[in-house]
């Protein structure tokens, strides 16, 4: 068990070289699916008890907690082929370097995978809740936060309150911003919606507060507040594919729904942009603007 801090690390390293996690389960004998487990949950969980003072023995059992599909008895019978695996293939991608167009592609590559390490104790469904673009109501939306199949990158699902999904993905900022994009229409066209969510000094917080910025119906980009409220740890993507959205005008809301659309869907809470047809674009313009939208 002496061995796991070391695993961890190699596979930090090979995945920051461009090495995908299915191609490290392959080499180690393992499904992709349990190596993400393992790396972006049980091990740090593992050296966190370490630091904590733990035995190895407590630190292991009490990371295994996390998750349902990593097996202890596999684990120990597998650490030296696992270190003698990622040993060989360190040695082979030594000089390997991402081949990116941009350097801003490089470092959003480098935070993606780096990103899904911590993403554990945020993982899970959280139902949204933000003011309605079209309507005086509240929009009530499932989200789906997750390492993706291969552990390569944080997978973001969204089901709309109109009836469509889509599927982004997330950065974070170290452990102070959880970054999540969307495209809301097929491509090639792109229309970007984005979260920007504070995250608390919490192992596992109930609640995560942001700002949502998407287009209106006539592509004028708006901002508004955005709250998550996390429903479960672990789910099936069928079973989150079964959840929906909707609109709820203030009088369906339930006395804790009222909460959230107090902090959500009051007039200050949303702030919109759109061009004024002027000639002659002066300052003017601006007190105008605001007029028009009232804000």
């Amino acid at each position: 068990m002496d061995n796991l801090k070391d695993i961890y690390e190699s596979i930090t390293r090979l995945r920051r070289n461009g090495v995908r996690m299915k191609d490290i389960a392959v080499r180690i004998g393992y499904q992709p699916s349990v190596l993400s487990a393992l790396y972006s949950t049980v091990l740090p969980a593992y050296l966190k008890n370490r630091e904590n003072g733990m035995d190895i023995a407590a630190a292991l059992n009490g990371a295994l907690v996390w998750v349902n599909n990593v097996s202890k008895k596999k684990l120990l019978a597998s650490l030296d082929r696992m270190k003698l695996g990622l040993d060989e293939m360190e040695r082979e991608y030594a000089d390997m370097q991402p081949q990116t167009a941009t350097p801003f592609e490089a470092l959003t590559g480098n935070v993606m995978r780096a990103s899904v390490e911590n993403i554990g104790r945020l993982s899970g469904v959280y139902m949204s809740y933000s003011r309605s673009s079209s309507t005086e109501a509240m929009k009530i939306e499932p989200y789906l936060i997750a390492p993706s199949a291969d552990g390569t990158y944080i997978e973001v699902v969204h089901n709309s309150a109109y009836g469509s999904s889509h599927t982004g993905f997330a950065l974070m900022n170290g452990l102070s911003h959880l970054y999540i994009i969307f495209n809301e229409n097929s491509l090639p066209q792109l229309s970007l919606f984005n979260i920007c969510l504070r995250l608390p000094m919490y192992d596992r917080p109930a609640l995560l507060r942001g700002l949502y910025t998407c287009f209106d119906y006539n592509y004028n980009p708006v901002a508004r507040r955005i709250l998550f409220v996390k429903q479960s740890d672990n789910v099936s993507r069928e079973e989150f594919a079964a959840l929906g959205g909707c609109l709820k005008t203030h009088d369906q809301l339930s006395s804790g729904e009222r909460a959230y659309y107090d902090y959500t869907c009051k007039p200050g809470d949303i702030i919109r942009m759109c061009n004024i047809p002027s000639p002659s674009m002066t300052a003017d313009d601006l007190s105008i603007e605001k007029e028009l939208l009232g804000v």
